[in-house]
């Protein structure tokens, strides 16, 4: 999702625009079921802005690639320089053969595994970007309303700019949302089925055909749904859990809701850490810094190195 830039004084949002109207909430989690990287909850005020009411769609990136002839991070073939800094001391330069235009894809496993190594469900495939987002062979075809993938940070605020929009902060991402609801474990509240309703395009293994299991049994959401398949949350945003990770414009620091919530104060409209800081990058370069993504299942928070709503 985007922000419109310049909203002030608009009566009347188009179609594809709400207006989300400021206000406090719990931001972050206490929950049994809380990442480290959610805790605590803590006060925010936002103010009131604008927010596109589903992903950018294929259709709508299509738009811009054509109107400007922008090549994505997926499409370029990486530069040793670029990359290096982002790995281990030391790392052997690979053969050039190796350094190809491409992207991550979820390949999923065939049975269950540890969820440590994202690398057991994760490869890099050549070829793979915006137009093929599983590889060179897929195609978004017949797929126009559906959210555009293999979109880096760079490429979100190229397109967010170019359609006079912004990307949103994570407060205000979380603020949207959340609905209005406080501290629900969903966009839509506290159960998953509601009487027996799907609410969203989220992986639905169980047990042993749990996450990241790919079989006929497995009953996981291996794509993107269109968007607004799934009932809107109550500021009528689409898709706010699930379908597609979606780009915020904040600097990921793990332990910054710690940091805000140690103020005695309500922390009011935050922009975000002025810096990147992942406990789990030790040994990487300080220059290899990330963004916040969130909604992989709920309104979860993780982080990208590469990589618009």
């Amino acid at each position: 999702m985007a922000v419109p830039t310049e909203r002030r004084g608009v009566a009347h949002a188009p179609p594809s625009v709400h207006k989300v109207s400021g206000g406090e909430f719990l931001m972050g989690s206490d929950s049994k079921q809380a990442q480290p990287n959610e805790r605590p909850a803590h006060k925010v005020r936002v103010h009131g802005f604008w927010m596109d009411t589903h992903h950018v769609t294929n259709a709508q990136f299509r738009q811009f690639v054509e109107a400007t002839g922008y090549v994505t991070t997926a499409e370029k073939k990486p530069d040793w320089d670029t990359l290096r800094v982002q790995l281990p001391p030391g790392t052997p330069r690979p053969p050039d053969s190796a350094l190809v235009a491409g992207a991550m894809v979820f390949v999923g496993t065939d049975r269950p595994v540890p969820l440590d190594d994202y690398s057991a469900w994760w490869r890099f495939v050549p070829g793979a970007d915006w137009r093929h987002p599983t590889g060179p062979d897929s195609s978004i075809a017949g797929k126009d309303d559906h959210p555009v993938v293999q979109v880096s940070y760079e490429d979100a605020q190229a397109y967010a700019k170019w359609a006079g929009k912004r990307l949103p902060t994570e407060a205000e991402w979380e603020f949207a949302a959340r609905g209005g609801l406080e501290q629900a474990t969903y966009s839509w509240g506290n159960q998953f089925a509601p009487d027996g309703r799907q609410m969203a395009n989220v992986w639905q293994g169980q047990q042993e055909q749990a996450f990241p299991v790919v079989s006929p049994k497995a009953g996981g959401a291996l794509g993107t749904s269109p968007v607004g398949t799934f009932p809107a949350n109550r500021y009528g945003l689409s898709d706010m859990t699930g379908n597609a990770w979606q780009r915020v414009a904040d600097w990921y620091r793990a332990d910054q809701f710690r940091r805000e919530a140690a103020g005695t104060r309500i922390v009011d409209n935050p922009a975000g850490p002025r810096d990147s800081w992942d406990p789990a990058d030790q040994g990487v370069p300080v220059d290899a810094p990330k963004r916040v993504t969130r909604c992989r299942s709920s309104c979860d928070r993780t982080q990208r190195s590469f990589s618009v709503r």
